[in-house]
């Protein structure tokens, strides 16, 4: 017998390892929760139980004093019949009254009630007394209750004292039977958690050996063959008389190996050639080339990017790129990145400075990797440039240009001298003469006045100066703009149409540059509107959800940033599953248009429109520092235009949210303007 057992429980023990994982935490749960609620149903019977014969007691000794108080006075006048004919009607009207015995001072019981209960007859026939006990107060008209078992349940017996005028009369004993409806409740809630116990654990293991029997062994079995097949062994198959899902799932395991193998054979060495062609080719060229999927993880690095990532002698390969990149270019490019993922954009550049392991600027090169069907996205290819020669230069260009701006100011200064001179010495010219002489000196003071300060607001920008970023008004900054070139739009006879949308949230960003932005816009449009044109300013919020343009001329970096530092060092972090709300702004005029071809070079420095419109008017700086400024506030200015019809330009700005402190945003050499 004792081997018999020990062999059921090698063969139990056996059983249970073979289950997976999943299947044991699955029974331990079902166990601990059959458990927990069988404990909680036996807990709430019993606690029904003790209510039930709480109740008892209760009923017993209200309905004990209800007697008593009525056959006490009958007792003291010792009107026995009268006692035993209110004694029969009180039993007879009550079900619950099992007994009923009466006892004289001397505790000797003289009257019962039924007669034919054990109780009664007994006492009746053997002369037994009844008494209280010697601690009990005899003036004491409370009655003492107990509880007995009987072989027809618990039975509770109530001892009431008869007192009449203090005196004591002797003591009523009532039996109470117990409340049959709480009985049978409890015992049949009783009897259906055993029943739902085992029932629950009859269907688990049915349900373990049905699986064990048809599900686990073929699921192993295509286990086995799947890491013969990663383990590179593709003569590896299954042979299983299975039908169904499952028998289809082999057959076509069967004939994926068979596929493999034979591809293996045709292509193995032609894959291999590839593959040193490749790795040969990314290893020499010399730009850092980094080869990610659709999950950030990195499949191919070469050299040159191991080299400016700092990234020699660590192993990368397989591992999250976002989690070992600078931190400066894990902000910057993000968002981005997981946007190319999701099929939302192809390519994006970047300009981002580093500080480690050696302090240079980089132009990153985001390209989507398509597959042969160019369908679905692959991966993603990170070109990575050194440009901090070019950069260099740049910064050289701009310290040019902000030395050349304080010389132009000497030639303004003669300008004014030679006026002040026409006007003490202008005897001798004539009026016509004076008069366009003067005319022509201001409008050419004029114009070196604005390429100065225009000259002046772009090296600001790029000097690393440090703006504060705070809420701004759209409305207050928008209409202080319009009553700037209202009397312009007036005299050119144009109408300068404002349409803000009413309760607009305050913005992330700087007054005095959204100023100089709306300035410049406007002016633009209005320079270059005919009379009777239209120039429209408008403003609203957008939904809470990524934002892109039709054309985005600003190639150089992302207008959505993942990351804002903030002046305590805390991070706003944006990511793909959490857009910000955003608030456009747009301005359109119904001018000349520009043309397709010149709409890539408008917002570079020095640039005119002079194709169509020979003007003198302007420094070709202003769309280049409106740029900058929307760089400043990680965004970027849009625009749609057609020839003969108009243009529009807009730009997003973040709404400031509650939680959101103020920043102070420090421009530098990373938002750099390519000459």
């Amino acid at each position: 017998m004792l081997a018999f057992f020990t062999t059921i429980r090698d063969a139990i023990t056996h059983w249970w390892y073979e289950f997976t994982l999943q299947t044991k935490l699955l029974a331990v749960a079902t166990l601990v929760v059959s458990l927990v609620m069988s404990g909680l149903t036996f807990w709430a019977v019993n606690t029904i139980q003790q209510d039930a014969r709480l109740n008892d007691t209760r009923f017993g000794r209200d309905l004990g004093l209800l007697l008593a108080s009525n056959v006490a006075p009958l007792i003291a006048d010792h009107n026995l019949t009268e006692v035993a004919q209110f004694s029969q009607r009180f039993y007879s009207s009550t079900s619950s009254v099992r007994y009923m015995l009466y006892a004289d001072e001397t505790g000797k019981i003289f009257f019962g009630i039924p007669f034919w209960e054990p109780e009664v007859e007994n006492s009746l026939t053997i002369k037994r007394k009844m008494q209280l006990p010697e601690d009990y107060p005899s003036d004491d008209d409370q009655p003492m209750v107990r509880q007995h078992t009987t072989p027809d349940g618990i039975v509770t017996d109530v001892f009431i004292p008869l007192i009449v005028d203090k005196k004591y009369l002797g003591v009523l004993a009532i039996g109470i039977n117990p409340n049959q409806t709480a009985v049978i409740s409890t015992n049949f809630t009783r009897d259906v958690t055993i029943a739902v116990f085992i029932t629950i654990w009859v269907m688990v293991i049915l349900a373990g050996v049905i699986n064990a029997l048809t599900i686990t062994k073929p699921i192993k079995e295509l286990l086995v063959g799947v890491k013969q097949i990663a383990a590179g062994n593709f003569k590896q198959r299954i042979d299983l008389p299975l039908g169904g899902e499952l028998g289809e799932l082999i057959f076509s395991f069967n004939e994926m190996a068979e596929r493999l193998e034979r591809y293996e054979e045709q292509n193995i060495e032609e894959l291999t050639a590839e593959k040193a062609k490749l790795e040969t080719l990314v290893s020499t060229i010399a730009d850092g080339a980094v080869l990610i999927d659709n999950n950030m993880q990195i499949i191919l690095v070469n050299p040159t990017a191991r080299r400016i990532f700092a990234w020699e002698g660590a192993d990368v390969v397989g591992k999250n790129v976002l989690h070992n990149l600078p931190q400066s270019v894990q902000i910057e490019i993000t968002r981005t990145l997981y946007e190319m993922a999701a099929g939302e954009c192809e390519s994006a550049e970047f300009r981002i400075p580093l500080q480690q392991p050696t302090k240079r600027t980089i132009r990153i090169l985001l390209t989507t990797v398509l597959n042969l069907q160019r369908e679905s996205i692959k991966g993603i290819a990170i070109t990575v440039q050194d440009i901090t020669r070019e950069v260099e230069l740049n910064e050289a260009k701009s310290q040019f240009i902000s030395n050349i701006s304080h010389e132009l100011r000497t030639p303004l200064f003669n300008i004014k001298t030679y006026i002040e001179t026409l006007h003490d010495y202008g005897e001798d010219l004539g009026a016509e003469e004076r008069r366009e002489f003067l005319e022509t000196v201001n409008h050419e003071t004029d114009r070196l006045t604005r390429l100065v300060n225009d000259v002046l607001d772009l090296s600001k920008l790029e000097s690393g100066r440090t703006y504060n970023f705070d809420g701004v008004d759209l409305a207050q900054a928008l209409e202080q703009t319009l009553r700037t070139y209202q009397l312009n739009a007036k005299d050119k006879g144009l109408e300068l149409v404002q349409e803000v949308a009413p309760n607009l949230p305050l913005v992330i960003g700087n007054y005095d540059l959204l100023l100089q932005v709306f300035g410049n816009l406007i002016g633009n449009a209005l320079k270059f509107t005919k009379a009777g044109g239209k120039v429209a300013i408008r403003a609203y919020q957008l939904h809470p959800q990524p934002n892109f343009a039709l054309y985005s001329p600003d190639t150089d970096s992302s207008p959505d940033t993942d990351s804002v530092e903030t002046e305590n060092h805390t991070h706003i972090t944006l990511n793909e599953h959490n857009y910000p709300s955003k608030v456009r702004i747009e301005i359109s005029d119904t001018g000349i248009g520009i043309a397709p071809e010149d709409q890539q070079a408008i917002f570079d420095r020095f640039f005119r429109v002079e194709n169509r419109v020979h003007t003198l008017e302007g420094t070709g700086l202003g769309l280049s520092i409106v740029r900058n400024i929307m760089q400043r506030h990680h965004s970027q200015v849009n625009l749609v235009s057609e020839v003969g019809v108009g243009t529009t330009f807009w730009f997003d700005l973040d709404v400031l949210e509650e939680k959101t402190s103020p920043t102070q945003i420090e421009t530098s050499n990373a938002y750099s303007l390519e000459t």
